[in-house]
């Protein structure tokens, strides 16, 4: 299971968009990687074909590893933390490792 989910919010701390915040919008468990908006985007060439007479490029989305992601738990400030697990009455619940066990919505 993956610590990070789609819609969370996270930031970069590995490579050349080091330090660039975005939303998850997809994990990729079977990469252990995820799609992150705005971040991440390649150029690719396409041959001339009945669909693309003329060829061209495309953008596309390439996964970043989630090893290269902590999520962030305060927006404003940009802080991250790391991601644990508490077991409850309502099940297992994600908690905030680094601010006191703050519960993860």
């Amino acid at each position: 299971m993956a610590r990070i989910r789609a819609n969370d919010t996270v930031k970069i701390i590995a490579g050349k968009d080091k330090g660039t915040t975005g939303k998850v919008l997809r994990v990729l468990t079977a990469k252990s990687a995820a799609l992150i908006e705005g971040v991440g985007t390649s150029t690719r060439k396409l041959k001339p074909s009945q669909l693309h007479p003329t060829g061209g490029t495309k953008d596309i989305h390439v996964p970043t590893p989630l090893s290269k992601l902590a999520l962030v738990t305060d927006d404003k400030a940009g802080k991250t933390s790391r991601v644990g697990y508490k077991v409850t009455a309502e099940g297992k619940v994600r908690v905030a490792r680094q601010q006191k066990d703050k519960e993860i919505k």
